[in-house]
């Protein structure tokens, strides 16, 4: 169990770090072309920026539902990491280099979605 914690981190932390040369990230309706290093930062590009939004829907969220939807919406989005988490390693487990660029694809997509569910909530 340790040793899959510490593979998930790995991976998301080398999607995560800020890349030198982005490609089109700055477009989030642009798709990630060019090597897998620039496709793979790319997509973390996309998955930072997601993540902002999502922390930032989520923030908003806990402050306006009352206690006992907090304490749900906290140990859902718990449990949704996990789930990000458990689904992404399969992608990471993949054969060659386009595994890191499934992975990455899989921590945009799966944290879009959440930020986009959790911005429905905020803004209905």
């Amino acid at each position: 169990m340790m040793m899959k914690r510490l593979i998930v981190a790995a991976a998301m932390a080398a999607l995560l770090v800020p890349p030198a040369h982005a490609g089109d990230a700055g477009d989030p309706d642009e798709s990630c072309d060019g090597s897998t290093a620039e496709m793979v930062d790319c997509l973390a590009v996309k998955t930072q920026r997601w993540d902002k939004r999502m922390t930032i829907a989520y923030q908003q969220a806990m402050k306006d539902a009352p206690a006992p939807q907090r304490d749900q919406l906290r140990a859902a989005q718990r449990l949704w990491i996990q789930y990000r988490d458990a689904n992404c390693l399969y992608y990471s487990m993949g054969e060659g280099t386009i595994a890191r660029v499934d992975t990455g694809e899989c921590l945009r997509r799966t944290t879009e979605a959440r930020a986009r569910e959790l911005e429905a909530i905020v803004h209905p």
